[in-house]
């Protein structure tokens, strides 16, 4: 009897143990602030990000993809970073690193478009990686313009590898920072305010737009008397706009993947953009993918984006899409909506045609739409949202 309550159990408890197995592998989190004072995260959140090194003269990107407890996945650009000397199809090699205190291992598993004579076929690499901190507020070595306060500011990473298949001499990659050229962009006279931190007046009831508060900050440097910032207020992700006019336009939008380094795939911070509530320009943490329709700036079951331009994820990224509806003769289409797309400005969809409807939201139809950010269950964070009709 005891062994048949035993067996009847174990299921249950099972399906316990996965559940929480899922849950934890789900964390996500949504402020640097947060990562960077959890002990268990710090470091590798501080390692994940893009590099550049110059290798027997030629710029070389690398970029580290963070899997938790040390591990990451590499993609190393020959010719720089994508968007910055590396474009799609030049050659990257892709594999393993781990990193245990100041020793970095790399595995290398795969090479893609490499020339036959400078194949370095598989093996391990290994380094030295050197996190050097500043001062608050910069100092000494500090780059302006880095990607958010707690990382920019505060660190600066090096890695160091010595390997003869690599380089001759010793190879040293130190972090990049990047920003979008476009990113805080004003919104120029005449244009709709979509979404500036203050309201959501601009959104539909249901789904209920929920704002995220952030507290107001100085500029950096400045006392007491310092205007404060403008309003760094967010937007959660699961929001639908009321309709704009049916005519074209061009959206301004940023967006700010969670960090969820256990978490694979369409499970990494997941969600899109639904130009007109019907095409759905991808928000996902693909940074280091390979540029699929279904990862970050691609539109699903049309196209990739021509360069994977995804930055790592708690870094705000930038959207510029310029969007002219499909024309209606009453019920019956008589051209399909066509949009062009800069991520973090660079162009990755030129003129694209978009012949019917991405799944998910509304159907096509001559009524006038918004744009849903959709939710898919993750808390993907939107702000500086405006539209200028053209």
């Amino acid at each position: 009897m005891r062994k048949q309550t035993h067996w009847l159990c174990a299921p249950l408890i099972l399906i316990v143990i996965l559940s929480f197995a899922v849950s934890v592998a789900a964390q996500e989190y949504t402020s640097r602030q947060e990562v960077l004072q959890n002990e268990a995260l710090r470091q590798d959140f501080i390692i994940q990000g893009e590099y550049l090194a110059k290798i027997e003269g030629q710029d070389v990107g690398l970029h580290l993809i963070a899997d938790g407890g040390g591990k990451f996945r590499f993609v190393a650009y020959v010719g720089g970073l994508p968007g910055a000397g590396w474009n799609a199809g030049a050659p990257r090699l892709l594999g393993t690193v781990v990193v245990s205190g100041d020793d970095i291992t790399f595995t290398r598993v795969e090479e893609r478009n490499f020339p036959a004579e400078r194949s370095l076929g598989r093996g391990e690499t290994k380094g030295k990686i050197v996190i050097e901190q500043r001062a608050p507020g910069g100092g000494q070595g500090a780059r302006p313009g880095g990607a958010g306060a707690g990382q920019a500011r505060g660190s600066l990473v090096k890695i160091t590898i010595s390997d003869p298949s690599i380089a001759s001499e010793t190879a040293t990659f130190e972090k990049q920072n990047r920003q979008s050229a476009t990113l805080n962009a004003r919104a120029p006279e005449g244009a709709v305010i979509v979404f500036d931190g203050t309201n959501v007046d601009k959104f539909l009831p249901r789904p209920e737009a929920k704002i995220n508060e952030v507290p107001t900050q100085r500029p950096a440097g400045q006392g007491q008397g310092a205007a404060p910032r403008r309003n760094q207020n967010t937007l959660w992700a699961e929001a639908a706009t009321t309709p704009f006019e049916k005519k074209p336009y061009k959206m301004h939008i940023e967006f700010m993947l969670s960090y969820m380094p256990q978490a694979q795939g369409q499970a990494r911070s997941n969600s899109g953009v639904y130009i007109d509530e019907r095409y759905e320009l991808q928000v996902l943490d693909s940074f280091g993918l390979e540029g699929k329709d279904n990862e970050c700036g691609g539109f699903y079951q049309f196209s990739g984006p021509a360069v994977n331009m995804c930055f790592p994820p708690l870094t705000w990224q930038t959207y510029e899409i310029d969007f002219t509806p499909a024309q209606w003769d009453g019920d019956r289409k008589t051209a399909n909506a066509r949009v062009t797309v800069k991520h973090n400005d660079v162009l990755i969809h030129e003129n694209l045609e978009l012949r019917n409807r991405t799944p998910g939201r509304a159907d096509e139809g001559p009524a006038p739409l918004g744009v849903y950010l959709q939710g898919h269950g993750n808390k993907v964070q939107y702000r500086n949202i405006w539209i200028q009709y053209r």
